[in-house]
C-alpha cells in the first residue's frame, strides 16, 4: 500500500499538528478546572 505522493506531506503535516492541538485542548482544559 502506498500513498500518493500529496498525501505524504499532508498526513505529516495535519496528523502532528492535529495530535498537539488536542494535547493543547486537554491541557488548557485541565488547567482552567
Amino acid at each position: 500500500m502506498s500513498l500518493p505522493s500529496i498525501l505524504v506531506p499532508f498526513v505529516g503535516l495535519v496528523f502532528p499538528a492535529l495530535a498537539i492541538t488536542t494535547l493543547f485542548l486537554f491541557i488548557e482544559r485541565d488547567e482552567i478546572v
